[in-house]
């Protein structure tokens, strides 16, 4: 049985050292514009989305690591074909306030940053400060449920 096991765990350090030599494309594309935006807005953006969602990825040292790198990698291009601020300009005036609607829906549902995103990143965890922030930018009212829960807290 040992030797079985032996051999099993050399297949296994041979398939994973093999697939560190399948190709990734974890790139960082040329920036061809930037949100032009409040500096408190874009800090709040820059700090929680733009790993995602925008051409300044900060690529972690896991992120060039197979497979782990391949699910990240893939990540990253849906994030940014589905939304990316490094390309906000060329959306109207129109899009753009369609986009920060959207950027609001999924950040009211808890659904944006990713949790999983999270658990590694609690520095893009947004606080209520951040929220608050975010919606006023989006041109959302705040609920009156909002304000009533908002006003048992303190």
């Amino acid at each position: 049985m040992n030797k079985n096991l032996r051999n099993a765990a050399i297949v296994f350090a041979i398939v994973v050292v093999g697939i560190q030599f399948v190709s990734i494309r974890a790139t960082n594309p040329n920036s061809t514009g930037e949100i032009a935006t409040e500096p408190e807005i874009a800090a709040i953006l820059e700090r929680s989305c733009y790993d995602c969602h925008s051409n300044e990825t900060d690529w972690p040292w896991y992120g060039h690591v197979a497979p782990v790198s391949w699910w990240i990698v893939h990540h990253v291009d849906e994030a940014r074909e589905e939304m990316n601020f490094s390309e906000w300009d060329k959306f109207t005036e129109l899009q753009q306030q369609s986009l920060r609607r959207q950027i609001w829906r999924q950040v009211e549902g808890g659904h944006m940053p990713l949790p999983d995103y999270l658990r590694l990143h609690k520095e893009a965890k947004l606080s209520e400060t951040d929220k608050d922030i975010l919606r006023d930018w989006a041109g959302v009212e705040e609920t009156s449920e909002e304000h009533d829960h908002g006003a048992h807290e303190h």
